[in-house]
């Protein structure tokens, strides 16, 4: 049971972290959402915004200034979180497979392996936290710059959207937080009856017999 527990979060954690790593690298957290009469497709993300032309499909992309570069809140907030989780999910995703049980690695101290599924499930249950708010960040100040906008009816001509890379992003973290309570939750309530259930080797009384001395 916990072998087959384990397999399933590595699975999951492994498809998460590369959704975490999409969503870092991809140009797609905001879309224009205008109605047909917009002959380009707007998208922007953390590193740079892209334009492709509806009609003859041709993709330009203008990348932002340098990191050290004056950018808004949303962005340098978005970029500090998800590389942090990048890196913790990748931390984490390198512990787990060391303390898989079908891995030699450590196979003659299981205490240790199963020390270190938990170790990376709470550095994925991190990882996951910051993913999250990161994506939650960026979605939020889109819907508030969007509101603001139209309660002050203005209008700008290109109207915003969340992206995918939003959405792949929060997907991400999300299946890093449900892998982290596998580990953590799960996986310590699948093996702590086992270890309670071991028998205990008790020295077993020694029978005393009077031996009969008489000739």
């Amino acid at each position: 049971m916990s072998a087959a527990l384990q397999m399933t979060a590595f699975g999951l954690a492994l498809l998460s972290t590369l959704f975490l790593l999409l969503a870092t690298c991809t140009d797609c957290w905001m879309v224009n959402a205008d109605d047909s009469l917009e002959v380009s497709h707007k998208c922007r993300g953390l590193w740079r915004e892209c334009v492709t032309n509806m009609q003859d499909g041709v993709r330009t992309c203008d990348q932002y200034d340098s990191i050290l570069a004056d950018h808004p809140v949303k962005i340098v907030v978005t970029r500090t979180l998800l590389i942090a989780a990048d890196l913790l999910a990748g931390l984490a995703l390198t512990t787990l497979l060391l303390g898989l049980d079908c891995i030699k690695f450590l196979k003659e101290d299981p205490y240790v392996k199963l020390k270190m599924c938990y170790g990376a499930g709470v550095i994925l249950g991190i990882g996951s936290i910051l993913g999250l708010v990161g994506s939650v960040w960026y979605a939020v100040d889109v819907y508030v710059e969007r509101a603001m906008l139209v309660s002050h009816n203005i209008f700008l001509g290109v109207h915003y959207d969340f992206g995918w890379s939003c959405w792949l992003g929060m997907a991400g973290s999300t299946g890093c937080l449900v892998a982290s309570i596998l580990l953590t939750c799960c996986l310590h309530a699948c093996t702590a009856p086992d270890s309670r259930r071991q028998p205990q080797n008790h020295p077993q009384p020694r029978k005393m017999y009077a031996m009969d001395s008489r000739v």
